[in-house]
């Protein structure tokens, strides 16, 4: 009888265990659908479409780092949740290094498109350029007047010691560092040329040949024929000649902040003044420009010629000039440029006459009764 009941009870028992075990897989199952639509719901987040509605510029400034930045993209909007876009970083395992510079965020970007664009995409590049032969002075103004830049300079840095070129920077950089930058590149560029020069210049230091290279760069702006003018000036040097170039004299008079405008008057020409090649023996005391490369490795490796003298070859810039040995032969260039130079003036003039009188014409014209 009692093993009857005994056996009766053990059934029991079995079903009470299998009710635990039903407990535990049912918690287990809830767990899994909890955790999964948790991970559904995070991979949705950092997977999905935002809600940027269009494309925006996005800055990472130096210094920064993934979690500072994603702060700052979660109170501008670009992202919902920082720490979802950090999981996410970390799960998706995206290399890449966070380089400071501007980036493009398309409109509806994912956290993880943003977090490639970042990691793996390059800054939006901007620039400044510094064309050959400005002065010191038209640098800085132009630094001041460049957006993206940061901070003020403080004055005008030493003629010739800015090399004219496009240099890259990004938003925020300050303009100083900029203008370190160009500076840096001179002294780089400059110590080349030096490096590289011919061992019979009349010149002794790399400061001198600046100099030379700046007056070579404001005379010609045919690139060409650098290495001509250059050996001019050169053989000049050698000879015991004055340069006589006209930039120096201007030069002197605007100290590079400003253009003539005009042509020079004979008591400029004949004033004694440390800029004027026309009275002074030698090299003036500074350059008078930035010169560019080609300029710096004319000077440093000239042509090879006789010439002494040279002239405009017409009256433009772009059709450069041309040379003589003699003076007698310079005369006589001369010449033919001033005949140029006249013939110019009238067609120049006629063409103002026309302009005035289909002026005039028109005025009439409009006072016409109708």
């Amino acid at each position: 009888m009692n093993d009857r009941k005994a056996r009766r009870s053990r059934p029991r028992r079995r079903n009470g265990l299998i009710e635990i075990l039903n407990g535990f897989l049912t918690l287990a199952v809830l767990a899994m659908l909890l955790v999964g639509g948790g991970l559904l719901f995070l991979a949705s987040q950092f997977y999905g479409d935002s809600a940027i509605s269009q494309d925006t510029a996005f800055i990472v400034q130096s210094g920064d780092t993934l979690g500072s930045t994603s702060e700052r993209m979660e109170s501008l909007g670009l992202i919902s949740n920082r720490y979802v876009f950090d999981l996410g970083r970390r799960v998706s395992n995206v290399e890449g290094t966070l380089k400071p510079g501007e980036y493009r965020i398309p409109a509806k970007a994912s956290m993880s498109d943003i977090l490639i664009e970042l990691l793996q995409g390059k800054p939006v590049l901007y620039a400044v350029t510094v064309p050959e032969g400005w002065t010191s002075w038209q640098v800085v103004q132009r630094l001041d007047e460049t957006p993206n830049l940061i901070g003020e300079l403080t004055g005008v840095p030493p003629e010739g010691s800015i090399l004219p070129n496009t240099y890259n920077f990004n938003p925020g950089d300050t303009r100083q560092s900029v203008l370190d930058a160009m500076q840096a590149a001179m002294t780089t560029q400059l110590a080349a040329a030096w490096e590289t020069r011919r061992a019979d210049l009349p010149i002794q230091t790399p400061e001198q040949l600046l100099v030379l290279a700046s007056i070579v760069e404001k005379e010609t702006g045919v690139a060409t024929e650098r290495p001509q003018v250059a050996a001019v000036f050169v053989n000049r040097l050698k000879q015991g000649m004055r340069l006589q170039s006209d930039p120096t004299i201007i030069y002197g008079i605007t100290k590079g902040q400003e253009t003539l405008g005009r042509g020079l008057r004979r008591s400029e020409i004949e004033a004694e003044t440390p800029y004027n090649t026309y009275q002074i023996d030698g090299l003036p005391p500074t350059p008078i420009a930035n010169p560019g490369i080609d300029a710096l490795e004319a000077v440093a490796n000239p042509d090879s010629h006789d010439y002494l003298y040279f002239v405009a070859k017409g009256a433009t810039p772009d059709q450069g000039h041309v040379f003589a040995a003699t003076y007698r032969e310079h005369q006589a260039n001369v010449a033919k440029f001033r005949a140029i130079e006249r013939e110019q003036a009238q067609i120049d003039a006629e063409a103002a006459k026309a302009a005035l009188e289909a002026s005039e014409a028109e005025g009439v014209d409009e006072a016409a009764p109708q």
